[in-house]
């Protein structure tokens, strides 16, 4: 939380310095505010880079502590497991799927296939029956 006020105290400090000056040389109403605002932000990303670091490294820090695993381990965990998928799927015979079901793949689908048109028929056959 300092270091959030410290970095914007000193924006608006820049901000305000700015804007006299603009003032002083002959600038007013909304071409003022304009010309500080673009040169506060120009001075603010040479002169307080440093602030801007240490405010960005907390808020790094509180993110990690709240979530309680650090990114970087986050990342290299997913990055592991989608290895172990490549290389298991790698492993499998060509054309064999590595999540299919036994009856989705080979001759086990035709009987599938099978039971499901005479299912179909029958139902046909039922409606029919009906009109």
């Amino acid at each position: 939380m300092r270091s959030w006020l410290t970095y914007t105290a000193a924006r608006v400090g820049l901000f305000l310095a700015a804007f006299g000056v603009v003032y002083l040389f002959g600038a007013r109403s909304w071409v003022a505010l304009i010309l500080a605002w673009l040169v506060s932000g120009l001075a603010s990303y040479v002169l307080l880079s440093r602030l801007r670091d240490q405010l960005s490294a907390r808020t790094v820090e509180r993110l990690e502590s709240r979530r309680g695993v650090n990114v970087g381990d986050r990342l290299s965990g997913g990055a592991s497991r989608e290895d172990d998928l490549q290389d298991a799927a790698a492993s499998e015979p060509a054309g064999t799927p590595v999540d299919a079901a036994p009856e989705e793949a080979g001759a086990g689908n035709a009987a599938g296939n099978a039971d499901a048109d005479a299912k179909r028929d029958e139902g046909a056959a039922a409606a029919s029956k009906d009109t």
